[in-house]
C-alpha cells in the first residue's frame, strides 16, 4: 500500500482507539490559498471548525502547505463500496481510506449489495459501520425498487425515516425501466423531501451490448450500444418530473445528446441534477483497442465529441457535479474475455487528478470551480448541510489541502481499495492530495518530500 494508505491507516487506528469520537484538536494550516485565490493565509483548526484566518497565527501543531491549495472537502454521490456481500472487492473501511486518500469527506453508498439496501436494517448498517470507521461520511443510497427487480417499490418511507435518513434512491446499476413505476418514485421521494438518481439505460436497446456503437465497436466486432439508450430515458424521466414536480438526479452522464435534453429541461424549470464521471472526461471508446476489460464500463466510454461537450456541459452547469461511479471489481472478474467482464472502474483517489487535467489545465474551470463540481454542487444536491460548507471563519473544518505543482503515476497495487481496476495504470496525473480534514480531524496525510509518485 502507498505511503499517503499507510498514513491514513495510522490515522484510522488513533481514531478508533478513541473513546470520544469527536475530540478537540488545535492546528494551524500555515501559507496555505483559499481556492487558489489571493495570498496565503494561515488557517487555525479548533473543536471542528475554522476558528481563525490570517497571517501570523500560531498553534501548538502547524501543517507547512506553502503552495498548496485548500478547497472544501469533496462529496461523491456515486460510490460502489460492496459491503454486504462482496467483502473480497470493496469494504466500508477500504472504500473509505480510498475516499480520504482522494480528499472526499463524504460518500453515496450505492443500493446494489447483497442483500440489496432496499430496507431500513441494511441502510443502517452501512451508515452505522461508516461511522465506525470514521473517515469519511458515508450515507446509504436506498434502491427504487424491491430487490433492484424494478417490479415493485422499495420501503422507500422507512429508509427515509430511518437512522440512516436516505435522502437519495437509484436502483443504480439497472434502470427503472417502468414508466409507471417511476412515476411512482418521483411522487413518493417528493413527499419525503428525496431524490430519484436514475441510471439512464432503455434495456430493449442495449441488450447484449458491449461498447458505443459506433465506428469503433463495428471494427471490434462488438455490439453496439446506442447514445439513445441513455439519451430516451433522461428525456422520458426529465417530462415525468416536470409533471409531478420531483427531483430528478442523472447518473453517469455520457452523450452530447443527453447534455442537450438536459439543458432543454432546465430551460424549462424542470427539477433535474446531472453528474458526470471523472472516466468520461478523460476516455473515448479508442481505447477498447486490445479488448482489455479494464475499458468496459456502464456506460460505455463515448467518442472524442461527446467527451469535449460533457467537459463544456461541466464547465457551464449543465452538467452539475462530478461523481466518481467508483466500481471495483474482482480481479477474476475484469482478467477475463470481454464479453465475461464486469462493467466498471476505480474512481476516488484520481478522481481529483482527473479533473485537474481534463478542466482546470485546459482553463475550463479554475480551483473554485473544482470546489463547485466536486464539493458545493453535490452537497446540496444531497441535502447535506455541513459539507460543502466556504472555507471561512465559524465553519466545518471539512476540507482537502492540494499541491497543484505535482504529478503522481497511478499504479492500481498501490490504491487503498481491494481491487486494482483503473484505467489510468501507468499514467502520470496532476495534482496531489496533500491532506484531508473532516471537522478538524486529519483523515488521510502525505508528505511533500519525496516527489509526486505513490
Amino acid at each position: 500500500m502507498s505511503e499517503l494508505a499507510s498514513e491514513s491507516d495510522k490515522h484510522r487506528s488513533e481514531l478508533a482507539s478513541e473513546s470520544d469520537r469527536h475530540r478537540r484538536e488545535l492546528l494551524v494550516i500555515k501559507g496555505v490559498r483559499l481556492y487558489g485565490e489571493g495570498d496565503p493565509v494561515d488557517m487555525l483548526v479548533a473543536d471542528g471548525v475554522i476558528a481563525d484566518v490570517g497571517t501570523g497565527l500560531e498553534g501548538p501543531e502547524a501543517v507547512d502547505a506553502h503552495g498548496l491549495v485548500a478547497l472544501p472537502g469533496f462529496v461523491d454521490l456515486h460510490t460502489h463500496l460492496r459491503e454486504p456481500g462482496r467483502e473480497d472487492t470493496e469494504t466500508i473501511e477500504t472504500g473509505s481510506v480510498a475516499a480520504a486518500l482522494g480528499g472526499y469527506t463524504a460518500v453515496f453508498a450505492m443500493a446494489n449489495t447483497d442483500p440489496v439496501a432496499d430496507n431500513a436494517v441494511v441502510v443502517e448498517h452501512v451508515w452505522r459501520r461508516g461511522r465506525e470507521v470514521g473517515l469519511v461520511d458515508v450515507h446509504p443510497v436506498g434502491a427504487v425498487t424491491a430487490g433492484l427487480a424494478g417490479q415493485r417499490l422499495a420501503e422507500l418511507g422507512t429508509m427515509a425515516r430511518s437512522e440512516a435518513a436516505v435522502r437519495i434512491f437509484s436502483d443504480d446499476g439497472h434502470c427503472v425501466a417502468d414508466p409507471l413505476l417511476m412515476r411512482r418514485a418521483l411522487e413518493y421521494t417528493r413527499g419525503l423531501g428525496a431524490v430519484v438518481a436514475q441510471h439512464a439505460e432503455e434495456p430493449r436497446l442495449t441488450a447484449g451490448a458491449q461498447a458505443h456503437e459506433g465506428e469503433r465497436a463495428a471494427r471490434l466486432g462488438l455490439a453496439g450500444w446506442p447514445a439513445a439508450a441513455e439519451e430516451a430515458i433522461v428525456a422520458r424521466d426529465c417530462l415525468l418530473a416536470k409533471q409531478v414536480d420531483a427531483r430528478l438526479h442523472v447518473c453517469h452522464v455520457s452523450t452530447a445528446g443527453t447534455v442537450d435534453v438536459l439543458r432543454w429541461a432546465k430551460a424549462r424549470g424542470t427539477k433535474v441534477s446531472a453528474e458526470v464521471t471523472p472516466h468520461h472526461l478523460a476516455l473515448t471508446d479508442e481505447r477498447l483497442t486490445g479488448y482489455d476489460p479494464v475499458n468496459k464500463v456502464n456506460p460505455p466510454l463515448r467518442t472524442a465529441s461527446d467527451v469535449q461537450v460533457l467537459r463544456e456541459a461541466l464547465a457551464e452547469g449543465v452538467v452539475d457535479c462530478v461523481a466518481t461511479d467508483h466500481a471495483p471489481h474482482a480481479e477474476q472478474d475484469k482478467n477475463c474475455e470481454w464479453s465475461a467482464a464486469r462493467p466498471g472502474m476505480l474512481g476516488l483517489q484520481t478522481a481529483l487528478s482527473v479533473v485537474v487535467d481534463t478542466m482546470v489545465r485546459p482553463g475550463m474551470l479554475d480551483w473554485r470551480g473544482v470546489a463547485r463540481v466536486m464539493s458545493e454542487r453535490p452537497a446540496q444536491i444531497a441535502g447535506l448541510v455541513d459539507q460543502g460548507r466556504p472555507l471561512a471563519i465559524g465553519e466545518p473544518a471539512t476540507l482537502v489541502l492540494v499541491d497543484p505543482r505535482d504529478s503522481w503515476v497511478v499504479r492500481g497495487a498501490d490504491l487503498a481499495s481491494i481491487a486494482g481496476n483503473t484505467p489510468f495504470e501507468g499514467m502520470r496525473l496532476p495534482g496531489v492530495v496533500r491532506m484531508t480534514l473532516l471537522r478538524g480531524r486529519v483523515t488521510a496525510r502525505r508528505s511533500t518530500t519525496g516527489g509526486g509518485g505513490t
